[in-house]
């Protein structure tokens, strides 16, 4: 089988990425131990411990300045959290979710009488009625499509992701 193969050179190692022409890659380089997200460089870097593995640009909440505190209010949270879950039939190609809100997150949202809100995806591109713009996301992380498949065989459920303002 004739298998189109995508190879990255980082830091002196080649990492592989496959595909049988569908959006499930195989991910062939090192564990990836650590996400991280820079809001205002609007970048998201893949680690194996100290070593960059790649990284993207993303879109963010479409009120991307601040850290999510409530439902509703279009931010991208702040604070460490994990890769907690995968959606494979994602309405954004696909997605993996992330832990928020974290206990701190609940602390503050009640301390309010407000609800912290949920549902944060590092997901696919916007579909054609999604808002233009670079932030237009209700909250999450968005990158494209293709690097979604990347990073979605890339990164592990249970994978720390740090989010920073």
């Amino acid at each position: 089988m004739n298998v189109p193969r995508r190879t990255m050179l980082v830091g002196g190692a080649a990492l592989a990425l496959s595909a049988c022409g569908s959006k499930f890659k195989r991910y062939e380089g090192p564990e990836v131990t650590r996400l991280q997200v820079v809001k205002e460089r609007r970048k998201l870097y893949v680690f194996h411990h100290r070593t960059l593995l790649e990284n993207y640009d993303v879109h963010l909440g479409n009120t991307a300045v601040g850290p999510k505190r409530f439902r509703g209010d279009g931010k991208t949270p702040e604070g460490t959290y994990l890769i907690d879950r995968r959606n494979p039939n994602s309405s954004f190609h696909l997605s993996l979710g992330i832990s928020y809100p974290n206990e701190e997150d609940i602390a503050y949202a009640r301390a309010f009488g407000r609800d912290p809100g949920g549902d944060i995806f590092i997901h696919g591109d916007r579909r054609k009625t999604d808002p233009r713009g670079k932030d237009w996301t209700a909250g999450c992380i968005a990158v494209k499509d293709r690097e979604m498949e990347n990073i979605y065989a890339m990164v592990r459920n249970g994978t720390p992701i740090d989010i920073f303002a």
